[in-house]
């Protein structure tokens, strides 16, 4: 019997299977509103069979979004926009979840087809960026942050309150906090961008309060039966990545004694120059090792889409979710394909009962 075809369950959350897409930015919004393309694209690969369907980083404030084109979700116009949207991933019977972000000094961009850069300085379609301190990223996104303020910081955590309780009012029933991939949660954490010398920078404690702040900040208006989850980058790849892990895997203890449910294990990215060691399923050591050593579900991407690979990482028990991203741009229904090549016993019964009924009878 397939494990990655067994059900799971998340609070008062069951998902039909181990697989999730995970978020995946589109870049086709307009002040923040998802649109038909979002509608489209959500449909259809909820209709390919996956458990978990979570929509791309969405902004909680103007200034957070990657790029121009970033969906937001920090006015009542855009929850509204998001309303068929759930409606669809849950009409195909997928669970829909939503990644709340903040881009920080990552913010401000062109989209990856136009530059992948930061939008120059004069360009009406920029903003001014946020982060822990005023360090440049570097490489193509050389524009130097503004240091927030303790108000900043206040603002930002009210503002994934406040982004968090809209969810919730758009029927979304997973929520991902983005603490990874060198965006604004992340930076606090990394002392490769925080060289603050207040009560939020300094010690491994105080580059974690920003991110714990906001964590608690939020479950207190999350609904408790719902999952609460976190994308964490846990390691760099910078030549620290003992002290790194150490770090990381208590904070997600951490976290966890603050009310998240699971932890999506990723790679910082805070810094450009590092050694990622690219390949099928690179995270699964690291991902099985904050699982044990935190006693926390966890989830993962980053070369899980070949569908042997997903049911061995989930069998030896590596991650209790998989995460496949790219596989399910290039076929949405990767979930059949998936049951197929694993010999699931009536594999079309991972796609809706319409399309099963056809390729069932036929």
């Amino acid at each position: 019997m397939s494990a990655l075809f067994q059900p799971y369950s998340l609070k008062d959350v069951t998902l039909r299977n181990r697989i999730a897409v995970p978020p995946m930015c589109q870049y086709s919004a307009t002040d923040g509103v998802p649109n038909d393309w979002h509608l489209s694209h959500y449909a259809s690969i909820a209709r390919g069979g996956a458990g978990l369907v979570i929509v791309e980083a969405t902004a909680v404030a103007p200034e957070g979004r990657i790029t121009p084109g970033c969906t937001g979700l920090w006015n009542d116009e855009q929850a509204q926009a998001f309303v068929p949207i759930v409606r669809a991933i849950k009409a195909a019977g997928a669970v829909p979840g939503i990644q709340i972000a903040h881009a920080g000094r990552k913010a401000s961009a062109n989209r990856p087809w136009e530059g992948d850069d930061h939008i120059a300085d004069g360009d009406a379609r920029g903003w001014q960026t946020l982060a822990p301190s005023a360090i440049a990223y570097g490489a193509n996104l050389p524009k130097v942050p503004q240091a927030m303020t303790l108000d900043d910081i206040a603002r930002v955590r009210q503002n994934f309150v406040d982004t968090a309780r809209r969810a919730v009012e758009a029927g979304f029933e997973w929520l991902e906090l983005h603490f990874a991939h060198g965006y604004l949660a992340q930076t606090f954490f990394s002392e490769h961008s925080n060289q603050r010398d207040d009560m939020y920078g300094g010690s491994a404690a105080n580059r974690a309060r920003f991110l714990l702040e906001t964590l608690k900040a939020v479950r207190e208006v999350w609904p408790e039966n719902l999952p609460l989850t976190v994308r964490f980058g846990v390691i760099e790849y910078d030549g620290r990545d003992e002290q790194t892990l150490l770090e990381s895997i208590e904070l997600v203890r951490q976290f966890k004694a603050s009310g998240m449910d699971m932890v999506s294990v990723s790679v910082g990215f805070t810094i450009p120059d590092t050694s990622i060691p690219w390949g099928p399923a690179f995270m699964g050591p690291v991902a099985e090792r904050v699982r044990r050593e935190a006693g926390v579900p966890v989830s993962s991407a980053w070369g899980f889409g070949t569908p042997a690979i997903a049911e061995q990482v989930v069998r030896d028990q590596q991650l209790d979710l998989v995460m496949v991203g790219r596989a399910h741009l290039a076929n949405p229904h990767w979930a059949y394909f998936a049951a197929k090549e694993l010999g699931v016993e009536r594999a079309s019964w991972t796609l809706p009962a319409p399309y099963a009924h056809w390729l069932e009878r036929y």
